[in-house]
């Protein structure tokens, strides 16, 4: 079209030229009319071109809109909050996508459901929302001779049938007669009916007795025995002594004191006597506030005891860390010609289990799992030096996920340290890392 009216000026100004030269020219009115025709083809032209820039205009302002949005969405970008466990506690403050939560049990009671919980891209988390179930201590049927069992927190008791006693029933209810027969009727008649002990004491009682037809019978109360050397004297029982290795096993989990007519089970600092009497509950100074740990420490409760622990992020030559929730650290962005920092771990999660002394093994204590995989191959190794080889390995259990199990026994009191550590390749190309630091504090006893 531009072509076009080129085309018609330079006819007009040609034949204006060669006018002199009496050339055969086209009329004024054609020339008008060609330039008519030119400024509508211009016109639909501009109005074409003004259309085409509205349009534009529109497209680069919605992009704006959009990007605007996106941003927003990026820097709301949070998981909704996560309820609260009853009977059990929720590790991790951060709703930020890609970070995940860790969800703990009270001692007593069993987590049903998932262990962590990660904040997707979606806005949504993984996995189900788990509950803390109570474990049932009577599933083993503890109580013996016809004994009822009754389910308690983290512990049981057992209601005994007639004739029976002991935390688990397992011992007979002592009855303790003595038959004096008399051959004198003088001697009959001479009997009293309650006669006095020679020695008196909080280990010591006197027998009742009674005479019927020339025949004495004596008896003591509970906990006591007739004394070999006084027929009319009751010795008390030393049940810690009689029942040390009963067929059901001893009397007391820790230790046995014996009292006057009875006995008592008592249990090391740290713990206190569950109901039955007879076992060792842990204390939990961590919930109770029987502990000295300071604002910038967390308390991690054990069996007997509590550690107070600071996670600090680690430092690392070219590379540095920030805490994204307590029990985690992730590396900042890496410069582009900076390779050395791009080898370095991208994360460092810390994790502490307290275990009983000589936990069974083998035994799977800690499981790794990538929430998405980026490169073609994942790996899972074993950090650390000779202590952590000698009772931990680590092993695949599926595509994505690594646990680190526990193949030998630990005697405590001590502290067991591993780290695993997860590699994504890429063409054998080391892609990411990420190190899980796993401290387990062992206690002295194992009940």
């Amino acid at each position: 079209m531009f072509i076009c009216a080129v085309n018609v000026i330079f006819l007009v100004c040609f034949c204006s030229l060669h006018q002199t030269f009496g050339q055969d020219c086209p009329s004024r009115n054609e020339i008008q009319g060609s330039l008519r025709q030119v400024q509508k083809l211009l016109s639909a032209h501009e109005a074409s071109y003004m259309q085409s820039l509205r349009n534009l205009k529109k497209k680069i302002s919605a992009l704006q809109s959009s990007a605007g949005k996106q941003t927003s969405k990026t820097i709301n970008s949070t998981c909704p909050k996560l309820d609260a466990l009853i009977n059990g506690r929720k590790l991790g403050k951060s709703h930020l996508v890609g970070h995940e939560v860790y969800f703990l049990c009270d001692p007593g009671y069993e987590l049903v459901g998932s262990e962590t919980r990660v904040c997707q891209e979606t806005l949504t988390w993984s996995g189900q929302q788990p509950i803390c179930q109570d474990i049932n201590e009577c599933a083993s049927s503890p109580c013996l001779n016809a004994g009822t069992c009754v389910d308690e927190v983290n512990q049981f008791s057992c209601v005994c049938a007639k004739g029976w006693t002991g935390a688990t029933c397992q011992s007979p209810v002592p009855t303790f007669l003595i038959t004096i027969t008399n051959t004198s009727a003088t001697a009959a008649a001479a009997a009293a009916t309650t006669f006095p002990a020679a020695t008196t004491g909080p280990f010591v009682r006197p027998s009742r007795c009674t005479t019927v037809q020339g025949t004495t019978h004596c008896t003591c109360e509970p906990g006591y025995t007739i004394s070999g050397r006084d027929s009319y004297t009751c010795a008390d029982i030393d049940e810690c002594e009689l029942f040390h290795n009963g067929q059901a096993g001893r009397l007391c989990l820790h230790a046995c004191v014996n009292t006057p007519g009875g006995y008592r089970c008592s249990c090391p600092a740290g713990y206190d006597v569950t109901r039955d009497g007879r076992s060792c509950k842990d204390i939990d100074e961590c919930a109770t506030r029987q502990n000295n740990c300071s604002k910038d420490q967390m308390c991690i409760n054990t069996f007997g005891g509590f550690q107070c622990v600071r996670v600090d992020c680690p430092k690392i030559r070219n590379a540095t860390y920030v805490k994204t929730s307590p029990m985690r650290c992730e590396r900042n962005p890496c410069p582009v010609e900076n390779k050395a920092c791009s080898q370095t771990p991208n994360s460092f999660s810390y994790h502490y289990m307290a275990v009983v002394s000589n936990l069974s093994a083998p035994r799977v204590m800690f499981r790794v799992s990538a929430l998405r995989q980026i490169g073609d191959t994942l790996r899972f190794s074993l950090l650390g030096g000779k202590q952590a080889r000698r009772h931990f390995t680590v092993q695949r259990s599926d595509r994505l996920t690594g646990q680190l199990m526990l193949v030998t026994p630990v005697q405590g009191p001590a502290t067991v340290e591993a780290e695993v550590e997860m590699s994504e390749l890429e063409r054998r190309v080391q892609v990411g890392r990420y190190i899980t630091k796993v401290t387990l504090f062992v206690s002295q006893y194992d009940f």
